[in-house]
């Protein structure tokens, strides 16, 4: 069987409309809703407005949050790196960070870019970071969340298994909420565009409030979370 193929979905599909007793659809209509409360939201915010709700609700969560420009992102990077003391980084393989002058700083950093021809090696060495940095790909105003869209290169290990991410932010990829985020995806499958393997949307450090609604932070990720909001170039 061919990766990536779908094998007998209309016999799949015949078969369900068969046994709930009515016919099967051949086409899906979007809704044309009236009222569309979603799209309200934030909807006259300025770049600078929207930076401002990002960095309040992501210091509600405990992030950290760092503003900065790209003339002094290298700099600002290598100070969130010290504080760890040393420990290892790992970080994705992203053309950006040649685009931002960084690959210096994670080369003088001793970073791991993710390599995906070391398969589990990688995962491995997420595990032993202390900090895994990478790029938000979409970042969510009304919740402080970044988003990532995963593919062999921008592993979800890079934020997920290490103590603490840092995520770069620049300020152009920051809207409202959810919505614009679900826009971004839908506009990229209507233009063809490969879809990415996973999309995570992270809102802050790891915590949960499941046992006796005591919020308890790293349960199941990163302890800690930094998002350096970066003034476009």
């Amino acid at each position: 069987m061919a990766e990536g193929m779908i094998y007998n979905k209309s016999d799949f599909l015949a078969n369900i409309s068969t046994r709930l007793g009515r016919e099967q659809s051949k086409q899906v209509t979007r809704p044309d809703w009236k009222h569309r409360p979603q799209l309200e939201i934030l909807k006259e915010a300025s770049p600078e407005e929207l930076a401002a709700v990002f960095t309040k609700n992501s210091m509600e969560k405990t992030t950290t949050v760092i503003q900065t420009n790209s003339a002094r992102l290298g700099e600002v990077l290598l100070d969130t790196f010290a504080k760890y003391e040393g420990g290892r980084i790992v970080a994705t393989k992203d053309e950006r960070f040649s685009g931002y002058g960084l690959d210096v700083v994670l080369a003088d950093s001793g970073a791991h870019v993710w390599n995906s021809e070391l398969g589990e090696e990688n995962i491995e060495i997420a595990k032993q970071a202390a900090i895994g940095v990478f790029f938000s790909d979409v970042s969510l105003a009304e919740s402080g969340t970044v988003v990532q869209f995963n593919d062999k290169d921008i592993a979800r290990s890079v934020s997920l298994l290490p103590l603490a991410y840092v995520a770069i932010v620049p300020k152009s990829t920051i809207v409202p909420r959810m919505t614009q985020a679900s826009q971004t995806i839908h506009k990229s499958i209507g233009e063809g565009k490969e879809l990415s393997t996973c999309i995570n949307f992270i809102s802050g450090p790891s915590n949960s409030a499941d046992i006796e609604m005591n919020i308890v932070i790293g349960v199941h990720g990163p302890i800690e979370a930094v998002h350096i909001v970066v003034a476009d170039r």
